[in-house]
């Protein structure tokens, strides 16, 4: 039985798009590698890497587009820029809050994505994000809380050129 014309039109279209996707991923890998390369020259990058759920690239994109510390007075204005310090709305019995202007986007994406992966791995964060839940605040309400915490933290290692550690009273009160 001989395939239709139309099937094996489709086939064509299949193989070339498997061919354009497996393009893109060696084209994504050669990228992850530039990135690796270029994350190991930044001390910030470096130091946001010691923080558990900070890989490579949600280092390097945060670390990227802080530049440098120097360039915020304080870890406030960097929580503003990073888009995890929203500003009060509120006026009479009505209670919201915005975002600033100047928020740079793309470093706030990498932060929060940063921000779900270290709560993942550090109970003491999961706890945070659960106490802000029971308090009645949202998922993003909470990530944001966390991430805001998270950058009082990064402010710190950095300016103290320290990396990141678990407080170990905490541990082994625990254990």
């Amino acid at each position: 039985m001989a395939a239709t014309p139309s099937v094996e039109w489709a086939g064509v279209m299949i193989r070339e798009d498997a061919k354009r996707m497996l393009a893109l991923r060696d084209r994504i890998d050669v990228l992850d590698r530039q990135i690796a390369r270029v994350a190991e020259q930044s001390t910030i990058a470096a130091r946001l890497q010691s923080m558990p759920g900070f890989g490579v690239i949600t280092a390097s994109e945060v670390a990227s587009e802080i530049g440098n510390i120097t360039r915020f007075k304080s870890e406030a204005s960097l929580a503003v820029y990073l888009g995890v310090a929203p500003l009060d709305r509120s006026s009479g019995k009505r209670t919201s809050a915005k975002l600033p202007r100047q928020v740079n986007p793309r470093a706030r994406n990498a932060l929060l994505i940063a921000t779900i992966q270290h709560m993942r791995q550090v109970p003491e964060s999961r706890a945070f994000y659960d106490r802000k839940r029971e308090q009645g605040k949202s998922h993003m309400q909470a990530t944001r809380a966390l991430a805001r915490h998270l950058v009082r933290v990064i402010f710190t290692m950095i300016e103290n050129d320290r990396d990141y550690r678990i407080n170990a009273q905490k541990t082994s009160e625990k254990a």
